[in-house]
């Protein structure tokens, strides 16, 4: 019996965000530390097995309320239904006949919830790869991206931008130019510059996250999105200073420029903060970092943070005294040489 696994990671954001939207420009990184993994094996139905995640039994009704505000109301199910059926409808789109051979599938992640690692499109990119890989069908690279973005938003209304499945889709360190100049079409879906970046260029980064609060990523970029479609000033100025931020970043990284990048990385979280109002345990996370003297923004769109620091004495300081407010310390593992 044919038993197909595929992981996908979680990731973080290291500069420019929010601004992969908004037809900027970004950095990102996988972290390999946590992973959701699909697996799919041969059965003489299609059965989309129960995760945790997706429980129907709770011990109490403030048990089942928790759940909601930490979980939502659906768990990982509605995500692989829809990458079902949006595989479907692209292979039938594609003149792609599929083979009549059925198939049990069932997904576990421990990529923390609601904190901004992109625990949901890591779901859908590993469920894609193991559709491709039953059905022998292959979607271009560089389409994949689009391709999840569009189940998130057509399928399920889920507010997002390419930035977490282009990183989760091509892995390691990716730096993403999305000008409209730049914009092409292939299979029909909008595609932009990805470029890949040697991992070694990256300085000492610590990932932190809260083990307790979450904000699901609609909460922060909805406002966002209106007040930047209304044609806000304060907000288009912010966007573009986003993408620059990453371009410099780019560059610093290029050089070994790590002063030039932990002021790039503090300035990205003062601009954010500049145009939205942040709950204040997403602050104290930041705030608390930089007491240590290193540097800090969001990892995605609250409730972690990436930053760099400049040695293991400052790491020890800031993994005490995140750990002091209920934040977890992590060193990402970036790519596969490290895991």
């Amino acid at each position: 019996m044919q038993i197909i696994r595929k992981k996908a990671y979680a990731r973080a954001g290291f500069l420019g965000n929010p601004s992969d939207g908004y037809h900027g420009k970004t950095i990102s990184f996988t972290v390999k530390n946590f992973s959701a993994e699909v697996v799919l094996y041969e059965w003489d139905q299609v059965e989309i097995v129960l995760a945790e995640q997706d429980r129907g039994k709770f011990r109490s009704v403030y048990d089942l309320a928790n759940d909601v505000k930490l979980h939502g109301y659906y768990g990982g199910i509605r995500l692989i239904k829809a990458t079902i059926k949006g595989f479907v409808e692209y292979c039938e789109k594609h003149n792609i006949k599929l083979h009549s051979q059925n198939f049990s599938i069932r997904y576990s992640s421990d990529i923390p919830r609601q904190v901004g690692l992109a625990g949901s499109s890591s779901i859908i990119v590993a469920t894609l790869r193991c559709l491709m890989e039953f059905y022998d069908v292959e979607i271009p690279l560089e389409v994949q991206p689009s391709f999840v973005l569009s189940i998130e938003q057509d399928e399920l209304g889920i507010s997002a931008g390419l930035q977490d499945r282009v990183i989760q889709v091509y892995e390691g360190l990716i730096y993403m130019d999305f000008d409209e100049n730049l914009e092409k079409s292939v299979k029909s879906y909008k595609c932009y510059e990805y470029s890949r970046l040697d991992t070694e260029l990256l300085p000492s980064v610590y990932v932190a996250y809260h083990d307790g609060l979450s904000e699901p990523t609609e909460v922060y970029h909805n406002d966002i999105r209106g007040r930047f479609l209304r044609g806000e000033k304060k907000v288009t100025e912010a966007m573009k200073r986003f993408a620059a931020i990453a371009a410099e970043g780019k560059q610093a990284l290029l050089e070994y420029d790590t002063n030039r990048l932990h002021k790039l990385i503090d300035e990205n979280f003062d601009l954010r903060r500049s145009i939205s109002r942040l709950p204040d345990w997403q602050v104290q996370m930041v705030e608390e970092t930089r007491k240590c003297g290193a540097s800090a923004k969001f990892a995605g769109s609250g409730g972690a943070i990436v930053g760099t620091y400049r040695d293991k004495k400052m790491l020890d300081q800031l993994t005490e005294k995140l750990s002091s407010i209920g934040v977890r310390t992590i060193i990402p593992k970036v790519n596969h040489q490290n895991r």
